[in-house]
């Protein structure tokens, strides 16, 4: 069986408008509601995680690639989606965990994540090497680059289970969740810097004897322009990276893939699409959404129960950000109110870190089980979060993150 994501480059240089949604986050209220949305579109899902959040040491989520797929396979149980339905993908895979290792140690360990994650059934691998490791540059030239992609996908060939894997390959993207300062533009990707990523990849998997594999490359990350700071979002336009589109017609197999498209306009979200950046990785957006949803429940709550909202969740959510500062202080700057602000409301929602800790999963518990079994009249909800439909607490939470899935949805459907 080919593989689906397969038909994506296929499509758009048929002249075809076809891209998929590439959701990147482990909070099972997230997956579950793009796994719903999956199941009733009938259609493949794309669920992905990074190297950092999950790899053979349990990442920051404690999740081996197997635990991940396991813990996504079991969502999709709840749902009732057909596990065959999901493409799970590792995104940045390389040594990037590990690069404070020499360059040997770092390398070993990202073989050894790279083929944990094939051997779990991930079959769609992007190979991020461009970081030096400890004793060398920051950013490695092109061709060490490559070498050490060819190095990872020779450990994917020989641990794939049965599907051979798709690979993305390419380094030119924005900062993980988003940039740590307001931006007023980006540069985009120059088109000859595509035609040396495509070609010093394709030598080196060559000299593997990978040629079949790089058959299976399927994209290349680039920088079409796109990314958000604290309160603000570049957004994408088509002119300005009309050049860099147009190199796709010398790679029939290829579309482009695009990382930080969170916050993206509906139109600039379908301008990707029509482009050939038809892979659109979202992230923040999706756990922002929750936060939202949340924060909007916990004003219900307090509604419901007779007196004004007292922002009991976000308190204790700022008790939680402040007794383990670390995933955040080296990203948000200012005085006390402007970290305040950036800690509940930045667009990087770096706050999605502390959700699943005991004292935030406590506190949500506490939430829940005072909306639990309760009707939420309209007007309620209508107050607190405008466009969002759902009688209850749990329909609240999916329907919040389905909004934005839908919009990805639209973008990526002709």
């Amino acid at each position: 069986m080919n593989h689906p994501l397969l038909a994506i480059p296929e499509a758009y240089h048929r002249g075809e408008h076809l891209g998929i949604t590439s959701v990147c986050s482990a909070h099972p209220v997230v997956i579950e509601a793009a796994l719903q949305l999956a199941k009733r579109h009938d259609k493949p899902v794309l669920i992905e995680a990074t190297c950092n959040q999950v790899n053979q040491d349990g990442g920051y989520t404690g999740m081996t690639p197997a635990a991940f797929q396991q813990f996504v396979e079991g969502i999709a149980d709840k749902v009732g989606l057909d596990n065959r339905r999901i493409v799970l993908g590792g995104d940045h895979l390389g040594p990037n965990p590990w690069k404070d290792l020499p360059p040997d140690q770092a390398m070993a360990k990202a073989e050894a994540m790279i083929a944990a994650y094939v051997q779990a059934g991930f079959t769609k691998l992007h190979l991020d090497t461009s970081m030096g490791c400890r004793g060398e540059r920051v950013a490695l030239a092109d061709a060490e680059t490559a070498e050490r992609a060819a190095r990872l996908a020779e450990i994917a060939e020989v641990n794939k289970v049965d599907q051979p894997p798709i690979y993305v390959i390419g380094t030119e993207v924005p900062v993980p969740g988003g940039s740590t300062h307001a931006l007023d533009h980006l540069d985009v990707t120059a088109p000859d810097a595509v035609a040396r990523t495509h070609d010093v990849h394709r030598s080196a998997f060559q000299v593997r004897g990978l040629d079949d594999a790089f058959t299976r490359v399927i994209a290349l990350v680039v920088q079409p322009g796109v990314e958000f700071g604290h309160d603000n979002v570049i957004h994408f336009d088509a002119g300005k990276a009309q050049a860099l589109a147009a190199t796709l017609v010398n790679y029939p197999g290829l579309v482009f893939e695009v990382h930080s498209t969170d916050y993206q306009s509906c139109e600039g979200l379908r301008a990707l699409v029509s482009n050939g950046f038809a892979i659109l990785k979202v992230g923040p957006w999706l756990t922002f959404a929750l936060r939202e949803a949340l924060y909007a429940l916990d004003a219900v709550a307090d509604v419901l129960h007779g007196y004004p909202p007292k922002g009991e969740l976000m308190t204790a959510m700022d008790d939680v950000m402040a007794a383990a500062p670390g995933n955040w202080m080296k990203y948000y700057e200012g005085n006390d109110s402007e970290l305040w602000l950036q800690r509940h409301f930045s667009y990087s929602d770096r706050i999605r870190y502390y959700w699943p800790t005991p004292a935030a999963k406590s506190a949500v518990s506490r939430l829940m089980a005072r909306l639990a079994g309760k009707q939420v009249p309209a007007p309620v909800v209508g107050q607190y979060l405008p466009h969002i439909t759902g009688s209850n607490a749990e329909e609240i939470l999916l329907t919040a993150i389905e909004f934005i899935l839908r919009k990805y949805e639209a973008a990526c459907t002709g």
